[in-house]
């Protein structure tokens, strides 16, 4: 028996090779699933006593940056929140600190005005605001993906500009005015926040300048990991998949808004992600915090990209019909707004 297994192997060396490919990818993916439930399971790094008493975070009114600066609070951190809207910057400050014994300063900061007067204003404020704090961590939240699921040429050239302005542009001038400060005190974590569009998916078409301007996200964020960490600065990008939001609940239609446990652990609340990202701040330059994302990302590895490119076409083109019936209900001025969320 054993000199016929001997003999088919040597007359099948592909066989063999293939054999140990297999293992050895099986052995990596399991790997990265118990590192990843290591974290989870293991007490969270203290960010304060790491990094620093202070957060600077950016679209912090709804979504992913209001659950990261809650989260961000209950870990012990004071917060300077930077967004566009007074009223709704005081709501979440005021929020902030009637439940969590924090100090909340706010920056009343257009990003998508940034290289403009107004915008240098704004940047001039927020430089003040965090001269003489000791800013430990900085999460560049805000971003635009509105308008959503169109073609590039029924976009609006001042849409698209904006949402460049607001996902490139500000971020990179946000990074750059903190940046200073963790270095002068030689320690400090920089989280923005990209795209699983731009990192698990070959392509997202429909949301096309959306997701190259998440792509740039994450090359910023790579580079900069290799060129601030010998300096005691963690940047990392972190790439979240599907999060559940009102916009979500919409898309999916009346019958999909009831969460059940495999939408649960495939599309997270901006709370659940934002507990699980908070641990993840300082693991490497590039992560899916969430372990249901994760998942999905590994399974995209193994799906031919034409196959992906025509599942993902078919969504959006869903979803371009979805949004073209709201935007039929809005005014003009409505649809083609951008949200720094």
């Amino acid at each position: 028996m054993m000199g016929g297994a001997d003999a088919l192997l040597r007359q099948e060396p592909w066989f063999v090779s293939l054999a140990v490919l297999g293992a050895l990818y099986t052995a990596a993916v399991v790997l990265r699933l118990l590192s990843h439930l290591a974290l989870l399971l293991r007490r969270p790094r203290d960010l304060r006593r790491r990094y620093g008493a202070w957060a600077v975070v950016t679209g912090p009114t709804s979504g992913i940056g209001q659950s990261m600066a809650l989260e961000l609070a209950r870990l012990g951190l004071n917060l300077v929140l930077v967004g566009r809207d007074p009223a709704k910057l005081k709501d979440i400050s005021e929020t902030i600190s009637k439940t969590r014994a924090v100090q909340t300063k706010t920056v009343v900061f257009d990003l998508a005005l940034v290289a403009t007067p107004q915008g240098d204003e704004a940047v001039r404020r927020l430089r003040e605001a965090v001269e003489g704090l000791d800013v430990g961590v900085l999460v560049n939240n805000a971003g635009v993906a509105k308008p959503c699921a169109l073609y590039l040429h029924e976009v609006d050239v001042e849409a698209w500009v904006r949402m460049m302005r607001v996902n490139l542009w500000a971020l990179t001038e946000v990074t750059a005015a903190v940046l200073p400060g963790m270095v002068q005190r030689g320690r400090g974590a920089v989280v923005n926040i990209g795209s699983g569009s731009s990192e698990a998916i070959p392509s997202f078409p429909l949301y096309t300048i959306y997701a190259a301007s998440k792509r740039y996200v994450a090359q910023f964020s790579r580079s900069l990991y290799v060129e601030y960490r010998s300096k005691g600065i963690d940047v990392q990008c972190q790439a979240p998949l599907l999060v559940q939001t009102k916009m979500t609940s919409i898309v999916a239609g009346p019958g999909k808004r009831r969460r059940g446990l495999l939408q649960r652990l495939l599309v997270p609340t901006s709370d659940e992600y934002a507990r699980a990202a908070a641990r993840w701040i300082g693991h490497g330059p590039l992560c899916m915090p969430n372990l249901g994302h994760r998942l999905q990302w590994r399974l995209c590895r193994v799906v031919p990209d034409r196959l992906l490119d025509a599942q993902r076409l078919r969504e959006n083109l869903r979803q371009r019909a979805v949004f073209q019936r709201l935007r039929s209900s809005r005014a003009p001025s409505q649809a083609n707004g951008g949200e720094q969320s």
